[in-house]
């Protein structure tokens, strides 16, 4: 495949992040977490190559993540751990629907993260 072909790579694994449903990247810009300025500037990786957001994903459709040591959920502030869950789950979703409906790039986020933006 030429260069020019290929997707991101992701700077954990060095794999090509092929599509936008396991893009960490996208996840951050869509949860408000990432301008979307910094979306050419900001290494790529894959959502599971980031466990430590990765964990945070509650979904049937997402092989859970566990993280061990001080980084683990489990170790956590249980209202904190609600509100990242919350709050990643519904960008993973988001991701979801974005492969199959292709807005325009500033309509991407989550809502409440459009909201305010020119």
């Amino acid at each position: 495949m030429a260069q020019c072909d290929q997707g991101y790579l992701c700077d954990v694994c060095g794999d090509e992040v092929e599509d936008i449903t396991e893009s960490d990247l996208y996840l951050r810009y869509v949860t408000g977490e990432l301008d979307g300025r910094a979306l050419l500037a900001t290494p790529e990786r894959h959502i599971r190559c980031n466990p430590t957001n990765a964990q945070f994903i509650v979904d049937p459709a997402f092989t859970p993540v566990v993280v061990e040591g001080i980084f683990s959920k489990a170790e956590l502030d249980p209202a904190f751990v609600r509100q990242r869950e919350t709050l990643l789950t519904r960008g993973w979703q988001r991701l979801q629907e974005l492969a199959v409906e292709r807005p325009a790039l500033p309509d991407y986020p989550l809502e409440e993260f459009r909201r305010g933006r020119t």
